[in-house]
């Protein structure tokens, strides 16, 4: 009986000069996030989310794989089928205004030529429509607990298919050797991390965000280099003891958010670092468990 009520309220309100068709248009930024599901809603497309809503866009996703975890463990991945993946893309562009996308986990080859192809024709679109669409890719390889989140053959796909249409690339140490061919490199120092931003973005010919969170210090470096090798630096402070899993996913989400508002790219890195600084530094603790994530909802205090 409710469900009939239910419907027949439903189609009454979409009747001409109900209030429903009356009710105002939205200028909301969308932004799209491209990942895997984690059901401890800490990292993936749960963090990706909340990021948004945080930052005024409306989120939309498109889920690559189901991943069964919590801090410090990832139990199973379940991937799901190129061609449903492909699918969430076309009916959320079809649906809205996207203005930005961050990829996440992708976790395989087949993956990734899917959501290039799909990417490559939004991008057509948009172009057509004399419009911008922004794309942020995180090169989501290892979680934090130290599990594999991509498979061995995919990082060719990412390097031919998918950073050739970025706007930015956001890796963190690790990923950023890997992708140099350099697994065995060692960056101790802060100072190490210029020469390392360089080579990424002359190799790539693309906007790196090289992300330095994991050096010990006073403070959390991260460095903004263009193929022009000009290179802005972000710092904020360092918090001893604390490393919460999905920070990389959530700074990404972050500065897609800013893209869908139209921000610039250095102001929209230089927003995402403070957001994530307040997320951690407000972090979550459950202390019966020892579980730890980070606040999506902190207080960002204004700038200077």
């Amino acid at each position: 009986m409710w469900s009939a009520f239910f419907h027949s309220e439903n189609r009454s309100d979409q009747t001409a000069g109900s209030p429903a068709s009356r009710l105002p248009i939205t200028n909301s930024p969308v932004a799209m996030t491209i990942a895997g599901s984690d059901n401890s809603a800490g990292a993936g497309m749960q963090a990706d989310l909340k990021t948004f809503s945080a930052h005024g866009v409306y989120g939309l996703t498109a889920v690559t794989c189901v991943v069964s975890e919590v801090p410090g463990i990832v139990s199973k991945i379940e991937p799901l089928n190129p061609s449903i993946i492909l699918d969430q893309i076309q009916l959320g562009f079809k649906a809205f205004p996207v203005r930005a996308v961050k990829t996440g986990m992708l976790y395989s080859s087949e993956i990734i030529v899917a959501v290039a192809q799909a990417l490559r024709t939004a991008l057509k679109s948009a172009e057509d429509r004399g419009e911008e669409l922004f794309i942020v890719v995180d090169p989501v390889m290892v979680a934090s607990s130290g599990d594999p989140l991509l498979q061995p053959d995919a990082l060719a796909a990412y390097e031919n298919m998918l950073f050739p249409i970025a706007h930015l690339i956001t890796p963190n140490l690790d990923e950023a050797a890997s992708l140099l061919g350099s697994g065995t490199r060692s960056v101790q120092r802060y100072e190490d991390l210029k020469p390392l931003a360089r080579e990424l973005s002359i190799k790539y010919k693309k906007p790196f965000l090289l992300k330095g969170g994991h050096l010990k210090g006073p403070r959390a470096v991260d460095l903004l280099v263009h193929p022009t090798q000009t290179i802005t630096f972000f710092e904020s402070p360092f918090f001893e003891g604390l490393s919460p899993h999905g920070t990389g996913c959530s700074y990404s989400a972050a500065i897609a958010a800013s893209l869908a508002k139209k921000e610039s790219l250095e102001t929209a890195v230089a927003k995402a670092k403070r957001f994530i600084s307040e997320a951690i530094r407000q972090h979550l603790v459950w202390q019966a468990h020892g579980t730890i994530c980070l606040n999506h909802g902190p207080c960002v205090p204004p700038s200077n």
